[in-house]
This record gives C-alpha cells, structure tokens and sequence, in this order.
C-alpha cells in the first residue's frame, strides 16, 4: 500500500520532508478495525512529530484524522462490521492516516456522519474529541440548555479545536461563550459558528472585556501560545476560576494562579489511547454523538480548506499553512 512519511525527523520544512514509498498492508486482530482511507486533515500535532519524532521502524506515518470503510476486523471486534463508514482520530503510537490502510482500535472509531461527505467529516475527529474531554471531562461543564450566567473565554477560537469547541460550548452548555481572534475573516468565522463576542488576543483581553463590560469569565481554554496570554488569563478570569489549556508553553508560571486559587486543567486527546485506560470506550461514544448531533443539524463541519488528493506535496503545504499560524478551520485532503 502507498504510505507517506519520512525516515529522519526534519524541523525545517523542506519539499522532501515527507515521502511516499510502498509498505505492507496490515492485518487487523483483536480490537483492530482495518480502515481503508478516504480522507484526512492535517492538524499541529503532525507538524510537531514531523519536526521532533524518528521513527520506530525506520519510516514514520503522519495523520491523526481520517475517515474511511472497514475493509476486515480483529477476532474481538463487537462494535463495527465490514463496510462500515467511520471517522477517528487514531492512536499517537502507531502508524497514523497518511496511508491507504491503517489498523485503528474501535473503541477509538465513531461512525462517520451520514450528512458529511468524506472530506467534512475528515475534519471533525481529533478536534471533537479535544474540544468534547476539555468540557465535558476535564472542565466537567455540565450540560444544559438554559442560559446560565457563566461564561468561557476560548482562546484561538478560529482554529480546529476552538471551531468545533465554539459550538459544542454553544449549542450544549449555557453558557455565553466569547472567542480571540485577530483577522477579520477569522472574526467573522467565529461569529458564523455561534460566538456570542470576539476578542482581539494581539491586544489587551483584560482591557478588551472591561470595554464590552464582559466582567471574568469562568472558565478560560487557551487553545495557542498560553504562555504569550498568561499574564492577561490570569486578569479575567474569575477568582476560584478553571483554566485549561492543550498547547506547549515554553513557560509556564504555575504560581501565578495562586492567588485566585485558579485550577489548571491539561488536555491530550491521546491519553486514553497511549495509556489504553479504562474508559478508552469513551471515545467511541463521544464520537457517535458527535456524528449524531452532525446529522441533526446541531453542529457543522470545520473544514476550513480543502487542499486536494493526499500527497506529498499537499501534506507539506498543510504543515506550512499550519506553521504560519494562519490556518482557519481544518485543512483536508482526499484520496490517493
């Protein structure tokens, strides 16, 4: 089968970062669903493992977002049968979804939504399971329809994880959710997926709230550069407040959050997967809600651009656009 990867990690992005060469199809056992892939989107995570991970096996597969059809199944698979449409984000350890086939776990795999072609539900997994454990299991946000008079600040609300988390806040929770964005498009992106205001995160957030008289906020999510925001998350977020954050600070002053006895709150959607804990099922379940509330109209797809047949090529613009820092919505490729 065609695979696209690499043999030595490269931090500089150059046209023969990413390759494409011939591998063995794997065999699906156990809880394994073997997924012949249809369509993929590029996330930051496969920017940073492209500049920072060598190989297990001499050739590194990219891609944590996929969707695809069962083509066989392990010996212990009891959720999917053959020919079944799926989307799933994958498991970081393994072989990722730049390839025509990829065994993946099925307590990690959703059915894709009957709505979405291919390429919009591509968009979908990984930021879903993100933005659905930073709510829902970290932040433990109740769900609720009625308005509360709690709010959340998303930071990066433009990106994949704050489109996707920007509706789910919305649309799930009462709370009034305000986003950060600093170009005009992205304003408006954010607005369009149900934001009820917009802060500009290249100036003062606490200056900024005052002015709109937003008062704090009680929950705060820094989705990019936390550590560049830190000082002004610390300024409006209430006392007693939950912060949470996904990204890699190069600092981080944990003292700073004492004095408003403010919680920190990490978020890796690969936890349960690495670790294979007890509740890795979870993700199964969240993912089929998410297809559901999909079909109902409920959420949309964030599929931001769609870059053409999965390459070389295209994944490497993908992971240029990513490392710009001005990707809006998900980046998606489709087919071989």
């Amino acid at each position: 089968m065609k695979a696209i990867g690499y043999t030595s990690p490269s931090k500089t992005l150059t046209s023969q970062a990413l390759v494409e060469t011939d591998v063995p199809t794997p065999t699906a056992t156990g809880h394994d669903l073997l997924i012949e892939v249809k369509a993929i989107s590029v996330n930051p995570v496969d920017t940073v493992i492209r500049s920072t991970a060598a190989p297990e096996n001499d050739f590194k597969i990219l891609g944590w977002d996929a969707v695809g059809i069962v083509k066989a199944v392990g010996e212990n698979v009891d959720l999917f049968a053959i020919g079944d449409r799926v989307f799933y984000a994958g498991d970081i350890s393994r072989d990722g979804s730049n390839a025509q086939y990829q065994l993946v776990d099925e307590r990690i795999v959703g059915k894709a939504p009957k709505s979405l072609d291919d390429a919009q539900a591509a968009a979908l997994p990984l930021t879903s399971i993100t933005a659905w454990e930073l709510l829902f299991d970290r932040l433990n946000i109740a769900k609720q329809t009625t308005a509360s008079d709690q709010s959340i600040l998303i930071i990066g609300a433009a990106g994949g994880v704050g489109s996707i988390l920007t509706q789910l806040a919305k649309q799930l929770t009462g709370l009034k959710v305000v986003g950060t964005a600093s170009r005009q498009e992205s304003i408006d992106w954010i607005l369009k997926l149900g934001a009820d205001d917009v802060l500009d995160h290249c100036q003062s957030l606490s200056e900024q709230a005052e002015a709109k008289q937003l008062g704090t906020f009680d929950y705060v999510i820094s989705l990019t550069h936390t550590d560049q925001h830190l000082a002004e998350i610390i300024k409006v977020i209430t006392p007693q407040g939950k912060l949470a954050v996904i990204d890699n600070p190069s600092t981080f002053d944990v003292l700073a959050l004492k004095r408003k006895s403010i919680s920190l709150h990490w978020e890796f959607m690969f936890t349960r997967s690495l670790f294979n804990t007890t509740d890795i099922i979870e993700q199964h379940k969240l993912l089929n809600e998410v297809s559901s509330l999909v079909d109902q109209g409920v959420l949309t797809t964030t599929l931001g651009q769609h870059l053409g047949k999965i390459t070389p090529e295209n994944i490497i613009k993908a992971h240029k656009i990513l490392e710009s820092h001005t990707s809006r919505g998900k980046l998606v490729l489709e087919g071989f």
